[in-house]
């Protein structure tokens, strides 16, 4: 095992909690002993029972001030956000905290994209245009003027002053297919835990596709509490519009499609796409398994509630058996 490679980060889930909650959890985090921070970066929430949707880049900037560990952030570049306008953001952060930051690039689900009210463009045209982006991106921290009329529009952009380092550019990915297309041109990969290990064909197809040596995040949802029964009732309330296939995802609009589309999902259905466990045992073993896989950070997002008994417990039981 490589637990003691492994670095172990604390997910802040803003569709779960509002901003002001997320900074103290994750100042609590680092007290507890996790290496680092990754969030989301939505607009809407999965549910009308998850009530949350704090904007990320803002809260970046107040959560690195107030912690000392790097950071990471998932978004989605072409549609809500401007390709020009995150290379801008993530200069600056970088600009005020180096060396802590770095972002994954995915091609985003309708969700959040689709309040543009432009058209949702089908897979292969969101990831033609997610490349143009990561293109786009790199000119700009290269110190380029950039003028790029294609799938994003980008007319003599330049950023003042150019970052003192480039931005490290991670790829999202779900399947094995967009993994090994990541591998050819992203500076790593961040994909999602799956039930009987099968994020290891996705992690084995991005090193076959360029991506050997590069480094790998894997996200992880969990659910935490007092004993089993209550864990699995935590992940069903809050996670239940979250275990469907990665195309389902990407097309929903609205939270409430994504309820209307859970309501025949049932408790027992949570168990594979959430790690549900009260024994802290437990999870030593799967995330055991995982960095078995070579991974590099390991994000643990506690889908439940009680995110302080979660950062207490896992920060006194957990942590310390990987990294013995």
């Amino acid at each position: 095992m490589r637990g003691d490679a492994v670095k172990l980060a604390y997910h802040c889930s803003h569709e779960q909690f509002s901003a002001s909650d997320l900074l103290a959890l994750v100042r609590r985090a680092e007290a507890a002993g996790f290496d680092a921070a990754t969030c989301s970066d939505h607009f809407h929430p999965w549910s009308e029972r998850q009530g949350h949707g704090g904007h990320a880049w803002t809260w970046l900037g107040a959560a690195l001030q107030a912690t000392s560990f790097g950071f990471g952030v998932v978004t989605a570049p072409g549609q809500r956000y401007h390709p020009a306008v995150l290379a801008q953001a993530a200069a600056t952060l970088l600009g005020l905290f180096p060396g802590r930051f770095w972002l994954a690039v995915g091609s985003g689900e309708r969700l959040n994209e689709g309040i543009t009210g432009d058209p949702w463009p089908a897979k292969d045209e969101r990831d033609a245009r997610l490349r143009e982006c990561a293109d786009v991106m790199r000119a700009l921290w290269a110190g380029e003027t950039v003028t790029h009329r294609g799938r994003v529009r980008v007319e003599a952009a330049k950023l003042y002053p150019r970052p003192r380092e480039r931005p490290r550019l991670f790829g999202a990915a779900v399947t094995a297919k967009t993994a090994r297309w990541l591998g050819s041109w992203a500076d790593g990969l961040i994909t999602i835990a799956q039930p009987d290990q099968a994020h290891a064909r996705v992690i084995e197809a991005f090193r076959a596709g360029g991506g050997a040596g590069k480094p790998v995040h894997l996200k992880v949802q969990l659910a935490y509490a007092r004993d089993d029964a209550a864990a699995l009732r935590g992940a069903w309330e809050q996670w239940r519009t979250n275990v469907f296939a990665s195309d389902v995802l990407a097309e929903l609009r609205t939270p409430a499609e994504f309820e209307a589309a859970a309501a025949f999902v049932r408790p027992e259905d949570m168990q594979g796409p959430v790690r549900v466990a009260a024994d802290p045992a437990r999870h030593v073993e799967w995330l055991g398994r995982d960095a078995e896989l070579g991974v590099d950070l390991v994000s643990l997002h506690h889908v439940g509630d009680e995110q302080e008994r979660f950062i207490d417990d896992f920060g006194a039981r957990v942590l310390p058996q990987l990294r013995a």
